[in-house]
């Protein structure tokens, strides 16, 4: 009997903390679809509203041809007039999120398709706060890679 409870029990706990989790799921997968959307579309306002800037903020991107860059995270809100708005389309993919409280992280694909019709690959892991109630991005890591 006392072991039909506990697994009652657990399986209970185990449901109910997957369930309170999907709304965060879906919340951070929009929150980086719309991410991606608004550098390309030049919507820098909709940009910086995807990001917080913290003190221990960082963007690390390393090149398909192996060179790091540690970009300044006020770019992430304040970017130079030739870097966002280049148009194009992009597809995320294989994401998977750990949600703890009000922090997460994300890994996914992203395949990007520029105007001309250039594709570029890379994988992304992304570090997220939930603040005032909103996902926001407090850090990435992009790596590109050659296909």
């Amino acid at each position: 009997m006392k072991l039909t409870l506990f697994t009652i029990l657990a399986l209970f706990t185990v449901l109910s903390a997957h369930s309170q989790s999907m709304p965060d799921t879906t919340a951070i997968k929009q929150l980086l679809e719309k991410e991606s959307t608004t550098f390309r579309s030049g919507d820098v306002k909709g940009h910086a509203d995807c990001w917080k800037i913290q003190p221990y903020t960082r963007i690390v991107i390393s090149t398909a041809d192996g060179k790091m860059i540690d970009v300044p995270p006020a770019v992430m809100i304040n970017p130079p007039a030739n870097m966002a708005g280049g148009g194009g389309t992009f597809s995320n993919s294989n994401y998977k999120i750990s949600v703890t409280g009000n922090s997460a992280w994300v890994s996914h694909n992203e395949e990007s398709v520029s105007k001309e019709g250039k594709k570029t690959y890379s994988i992304e892991f992304k570090m997220l706060e939930k603040i005032n109630g909103d996902w926001k991005i407090v850090g990435m890591s992009m790596h590109a890679y050659n296909k």
